[in-house]
């Protein structure tokens, strides 16, 4: 099978949220003559603004609807003859998924299943009902690092052969998914492949996950709450190299497998934070005139960011570490991420400070 022929016709769903609007923003650019719908229910995460730079694009689709919509699905595999889906659309915030598990099981698990039954009977069922072959295809589903549960501080990362531990409801309803892509394909025949990622940052990340809240909380002085002792590890993956990686599983993933996309880069959460606090500090420092763009940002102004740093109450199960072992997606498909933290950090916050007008209305009053 030709994966260049097969990835050319997308329906990307959850394209309106983070990481699923980096990838369109990424694959457009790449592959501009491709077709690419995106399906967003726009809750919470989704954010019509995240694909505003493609909205003109002429082979570009935004449709407004629920991934549990199986007959909408079929319908725009039909109208679009889409050939390709990734899977980006899921609740995925833990402490939601703590205070409110039943969007989680619904959007992770019913959803996903909802997506699985349109391909299968639009790539498999009507060609096969009608004497045809199935319809060359891909389903991707983009999963997460947190299904194989914790690791301990020596305890080598996770492999794609790691037994599943979740022990949140969102990581358990993410393994649910993955179980099911993984039936459809031994059962079914569709052709699927599952990709593991470890923790997103970059452009368009949601406010209150860790990295933009640090930043928009300096912004308004406002307390930078860290869990515990701040010493939970995780590996971050900068948002854009997580789109490359998904590009090499759909040109050059085995149908059936699944590819672990990690960015070599564990940090301890309070080190994160002290990190951007001095980067926002400097960048206070080189710039002058952000003191007047953001006149709440007294302690960036005075360099004194990590004075806002303010342990809380640990939330309940915190699994302590992930990791990600990517070394089959780098000998399997030519894997490498190509930001470091570093690097990747402080891209970030510059995003952050220089697009104001998408997130400011995003933070709670």
């Amino acid at each position: 099978m030709d994966q260049a022929k097969v990835a050319s016709r997308l329906l990307v769903t959850g394209g309106a949220g983070f990481i699923g609007a980096n990838f369109v923003h990424y694959w457009l650019k790449q592959y501009p003559s491709d077709t690419v719908v995106v399906l967003d229910a726009l809750t919470y995460a989704g954010n019509r603004a995240n694909l505003d730079p493609v909205m003109d694009c002429p082979n570009f689709e935004f449709v407004h609807g629920n991934i549990c919509n199986t007959e909408l699905v079929e319908d725009l595999l039909v109208k679009h003859a889409l050939n390709t889906i990734v899977h980006f659309a899921a609740e995925s915030h833990v402490d939601r998924s703590i205070s409110g598990p039943d969007a989680f099981i619904e959007t992770n698990i019913i959803g996903t299943h909802s997506l699985l039954k349109a391909a299968k009977k639009i790539w498999i069922d009507i060609p096969k009902a009608d004497g045809l072959a199935p319809v060359t295809h891909r389903f991707h589903h983009v999963s997460t690092d947190e299904v194989y549960g914790t690791l301990e501080p020596n305890d080598p990362p996770f492999a794609e052969t790691t037994a599943y531990a979740p022990n949140s409801p969102y990581s358990a309803s993410k393994a649910a998914s993955d179980h099911l892509v993984r039936a459809y394909h031994h059962t079914y025949g569709l052709e699927v492949t599952t990709s593991n990622c470890s923790n997103n940052y970059g452009p368009y990340h949601f406010p209150e996950k860790l990295i933009p809240l640090i930043i928009t909380n300096i912004l308004h002085d406002k307390p930078l709450p860290v869990y515990g002792d701040g010493k939970q590890v995780r590996d971050w993956l900068y948002v854009e190299d997580h789109a490359r990686g998904i590009e090499l599983v759909l040109k050059d993933g085995k149908v059936g497998e699944n590819y672990n996309i990690g960015g070599h880069n564990e940090w301890y959460n309070i080190d994160i934070v002290k990190l951007v606090c001095d980067l926002m500090g400097r960048a206070f420092a080189n710039s002058p005139e952000l003191a007047s763009a953001f006149p709440e940002a007294h302690s960036a102004t005075e360099g004194r960011c990590r004075e806002l740093i303010q342990y809380v109450t640990d939330r309940p199960g915190h699994d302590r570490r992930y990791a990600i072992d990517a070394r089959k997606s780098r000998a399997e498909l030519g894997y490498q991420p190509q930001e470091s933290f570093e690097s990747g950090i402080e891209k970030t916050v510059n995003w952050y400070l220089s697009n104001r007008q998408w997130w400011v209305d995003l933070i709670p009053s």
